[in-house]
């Protein structure tokens, strides 16, 4: 089911980029909310949702604009609300910028798990990855790739071909890793970087504890100056592993993992929980955002199809006895193999379709296909166990067709086929009349769908 937080919890910080004081609240949303920003400083409080369709910059962090208004360095954020398995929040801030804290995503974590998780009344949707994704950027020989995985797996492998911090690879197995391995990974720049961002007044918020700083580079005079007034410090000086001093390394492959937190928080903006195996070359929040685009098109292309997910190895509600105990019809007029899923508003069967069944014979005898009329009919079957597995005495009644409407078909379906036909109620059965909307799916696509309607009637008694 889809989560919110319990209630709202604020914190409040400066913005590594802006410098300005922020303060955020994490509010609870409702049922298919997502995660929706809203900018309390600005005239009637503009709202920008987490949709990597709004990113307009990714240069040292994730920028979303809406009709103007921007959303800055959101990435840290967003990750924390995936790794604290949190589906939908209102999101409020005073300024452009969450906190940076301490360049993690832990206080994020902490502020969420002190006020609690609750769980929602609507089932959560995945993107469920079914065949391999790539994106690649020739230009800086960043590569994503995603492959099927039954839980949410990142890999992150990075080379910053420099002697104070080179080859480094981070992996989480399941995203309930998250807090203890991955939310307490800081951000970090070299020193080369650092300096260009000062010079550029691009980062005003940061000091020696939110941000780790890899030096590169010599340490000059003019160098240090900079650095002093812009942390704060009367010095700075180098640590033995080549960072700055004042900051002691949370893992040793804490920039590894720190990349890997960008990734979840990134692809946050495809805007669906993923059920999928990510592997990131070189990750940056260009290619991030990028590879989340890709996936967002994918879930869009995936709603479109309306294709479920079934696992079709699991133990059956029904099998063939089962639902002959239920209902009338026999072979070879029974045209449903297995009930998948039943619950009081919906039931999913499965037809395997072979070069045995009688209609072949002289349904295009030299190109078999099943008849489109006995596809609806197979839907009626499909839903008749929707309707008859709620009554005491099933053998004691029968459905009848009233109406069907909306009729579609889409593809061919043939010998070697495994149908798919989910039944969903458009409103509660009344007076015994059943409404409700079928599909017929073969593999990725729909092949059939309709709208029926049926009465369910005791059968006479002689």
């Amino acid at each position: 089911m889809q989560k919110t937080l319990q209630e709202e919890v604020t914190l409040s910080g400066i913005g590594l980029h802006t410098g300005k004081e922020v303060k955020l609240t994490i509010k609870p949303a409702k049922e298919n909310t997502g995660f929706i920003f809203v900018r309390t400083d600005l005239e009637g409080h503009p709202q920008v949702e987490a949709d990597v369709n709004y990113v307009v910059a990714t240069e040292r962090g994730t920028t979303l604009e809406k009709l103007g208004v921007k959303i800055t360095t959101c990435e840290h954020l967003l990750a924390a609300l995936v790794g604290c398995d949190i589906d939908n929040a209102i999101l409020e801030m005073d300024a452009s910028e969450p906190p940076i804290l301490d360049g993690s995503s832990k206080y994020f974590v902490e502020a969420i798990e002190s006020v609690g998780v609750v769980e929602q009344s609507i089932a959560r949707e995945y993107l469920v990855i079914k065949e391999v994704l790539t994106y690649s950027d020739p230009a800086t020989g960043s590569e994503i790739t995603i492959i099927p995985s039954d839980t949410y797996e990142i890999t992150t492998m990075v080379d910053f071909g420099t002697k104070v911090l080179g080859t480094q690879n981070a992996t989480m197995k399941n995203i309930s890793e998250f807090k203890e391995e991955i939310s307490s990974a800081r951000t970090f720049s070299f020193l080369h970087e650092l300096e260009m961002l000062l010079d550029h007044g691009l980062i005003k918020g940061g000091d020696i504890s939110n941000a780790i700083v890899y030096v590169d580079k010599d340490l000059t005079p003019e160098t240090t100056e900079k650095l002093k007034k812009a942390f704060g410090k009367d010095n700075v000086s180098i640590r033995p592993n080549g960072i700055l001093d004042n900051l002691n390394l949370n893992y040793p492959n804490e920039a590894a993992r720190h990349k890997l937190l960008d990734v979840i928080g990134d692809l946050a903006l495809a805007g669906v929980k993923i059920k999928g195996k990510v592997i990131a070359n070189k990750p940056g929040h260009y290619v991030n955002t990028q590879f989340a685009k890709r996936l967002n098109r994918q879930w869009k292309l995936q709603k479109k199809k309306n294709v479920p997910d079934f696992d079709l190895t699991k133990e059956p509600v029904f099998d063939i006895n089962g639902i002959m105990r239920l209902m009338p019809h026999r072979p070879p007029f029974l045209l449903i193999d297995k009930i998948l899923e039943l619950s009081d508003s919906h039931v999913v069967g499965l037809k395997n379709v072979t070069m045995n069944e009688p209609f072949f014979v002289g349904h295009f005898p030299k190109e078999p296909v099943m008849p489109g009329v006995l596809q609806v009919e197979a839907l009626a079957q499909t839903g008749g166990i929707l309707v008859l597995a709620s009554v005491p005495d099933p053998e004691n009644y029968s459905t009848y067709f009233i109406k069907i409407d909306k009729v579609k078909f889409k593809r061919k379906v043939v010998p070697g086929d495994t149908i798919i036909f989910k039944i969903e109620l458009i409103e509660p059965i009344r007076r015994g009349i059943v409404h409700m909307q079928g599909y017929g799916y073969v593999g990725d696509s729909v092949a059939v769908e309709a709208e029926l309607m049926a009465q369910v009637a005791k059968n006479k008694v002689e």
